[in-house]
């Protein structure tokens, strides 16, 4: 899978220390791609746009 136009961003929610971080490339047609800040060469999961979304949807739900 070709990730060269991949636009990766932070989580909003990681911190600056080193802690648990995760990277999201969104801007992929009918794709979100997500990897671990720290270890970047480790692996990349794939998601479907709406699969991501509602994860992020749960999540938000769950923190609240």
């Amino acid at each position: 899978m070709d990730m060269s136009d991949a636009r990766w961003r932070t989580a909003t929610r990681s911190s600056n220390n080193g802690g648990a971080c995760v990277e999201v490339a969104d801007n992929l047609p009918g794709r979100v791609l997500v990897r671990d800040s720290k270890h970047r060469d480790g692996g990349t999961l794939t998601f479907a746009p709406a699969a991501w979304a509602s994860f992020v949807d749960a999540v938000r739900v769950a923190g609240r």
